[in-house]
This record gives C-alpha cells, sequence and structure tokens, in this order.
C-alpha cells in the first residue's frame, strides 16, 4: 500500500512538472526567446531527470507486478523518455508544435492511466 501511495504521488508530482513545461512551452512559443541554459533549462532538466528515473523504476516494478489492463512496461519507458525530452525542449521556441504536444498528450495519458490504476488497486486492498 505505501509503494502505491508514493507511486500516486511521484506520478502527481511528474504531472505538475508536464503542466509547467507546456506552459513555459508556450511562453517560449509567443516570445521567440530561449529559455537561459544554466539559469532555466538545466536546474528544471536535472530534476526532471531525478524524479523520472525514480518513478521509471517503481512504476515499471509495480506493472509487471500487479499487469493492469491497458497499461504496460514499455508506455513507463515511452513516458519515462518523452518527459526528459520534454523537459528540456519546452525553452526553445524552435521545438515542433506538433510534436511537443503529442510528446505531452502521450505522457499525461500515461501518467493519469497508471494513477487511476494505483487507485484502484489500493482500494480493492
Amino acid at each position: 500500500m505505501k509503494q502505491e501511495h508514493n507511486l500516486i504521488e511521484l506520478s502527481e508530482k511528474l504531472l505538475e512538472k508536464l503542466k509547467f513545461a507546456h506552459r513555459r512551452f508556450q511562453l517560449s512559443k509567443q516570445e521567440g526567446v530561449r529559455g537561459d541554459f544554466d539559469g532555466e533549462v538545466k536546474p528544471f532538466a536535472d530534476e526532471v531527470k531525478v524524479n523520472t528515473d525514480s518513478w521509471r523504476e517503481s512504476a515499471s516494478m509495480w506493472v509487471k507486478q500487479n499487469k493492469p489492463k491497458n497499461l504496460h512496461v514499455n508506455q513507463i519507458e515511452t513516458a519515462a523518455n518523452y518527459l526528459e525530452v520534454i523537459s528540456i525542449q519546452a525553452f526553445f521556441p524552435e521545438t515542433s508544435k506538433k510534436r511537443f504536444l503529442d510528446q505531452i498528450q502521450s505522457v499525461e495519458f500515461i501518467l493519469s492511466s497508471l494513477i487511476l490504476a494505483l487507485k484502484q488497486t489500493g482500494s480493492k486492498k
């Protein structure tokens, strides 16, 4: 139960990071200005990487053990990889809008699906 609770918290934290990245991307696109690498990009990307690495490991293990319907380990890997890319690309106006938004949508879906599966499993115990 504790594992599920921690994984829910971590997933929700990543959703917040995703929302921030989306807002930051919109700002970059509107203003056409790149983010300051040392002041903005690197600290944010490093923080996302630490959270993503922890989430990837826990989520993969949980999915392997619980085998939720419509959620697979390869989706966890894809979401983790996208999160790392998004955390950097959000600061650059030349980033492809379509690809960025598709990746955001994909990660959001996987994180939300995992949170839902975790809550459903937790309520059954």
